[in-house]
């Protein structure tokens, strides 16, 4: 193997654990796991650097997969969908998941002008990023094999399995992590505005 292989390898792994890492503090931030111990706007500009280190992987990856003569890959099979003959399926899905990613990570900069309602929507694509570069990594990685790999697909999927329940039994119920300021307590009886009588 040679050096534009390892590349290849390292930078496809370095994407999926950025990509990994900032859907999981993403949704560390949105459960509001921290409270008021940490400054929101630090934990927004980590997950967004997060995203972008993820994307700029990305695109190492697949430049040096441009370079490599063994595969063969064009940078139409690279950039769209379905146009690989080499493993159709593993590939479109790894061209997915970069389009997505990028998608979502550019989303921080068009908030203001998309609503939040929208940017929401956008940013509820990561979960099919995040599935799509998994199986791209599992189904096409030459790595797919080594111990030390599959346990950070493995751990990888439980991270964001555990933050997905969390963020969901968080947003029914009130409490710490709802971002309440205001507990819920029904053994105080309501108290009159002043004057009322």
């Amino acid at each position: 193997m040679n050096v534009t292989w390892y590349l290849i390898r390292g930078s496809g792994l370095a994407a999926f654990g950025l990509a990994t890492a900032s859907m999981v503090w993403g949704l560390m931030v949105a459960t509001k796991v921290f409270g008021r111990a940490v400054n929101a706007k630090g934990l927004q500009w980590l997950h967004e650097s997060l995203g972008l280190a993820a994307v700029a992987a990305v695109v190492v990856h697949v430049v040096a997969l441009s370079l490599d003569t063994f595969i063969g890959l064009t940078w139409l099979d690279l950039l769209v969908p379905g146009a690989s003959e080499w493993r159709p399926i593993p590939t479109a899905l790894g061209v997915v998941a970069f389009w997505g990613l990028l998608l979502v990570s550019l989303s921080f900069y068009v908030r203001k002008w998309i609503g939040q309602s929208s940017w929401r929507a956008v940013h509820a694509l990561s979960y099919g990023v995040f599935a799509s570069a998994l199986l791209h990594g599992v189904l096409s990685g030459t790595d797919s094999g080594n111990a030390v790999v599959v346990a950070i697909y493995v751990g990888s999927g439980a991270a964001v399995v555990l933050m997905t329940a969390i963020r969901v039994i968080a947003a029914r119920q009130p409490g710490p992590f709802t971002g309440s300021r205001v507990s819920e307590r029904r053994d105080v009886a309501p108290v009159a505005p002043r004057g009322a009588s």
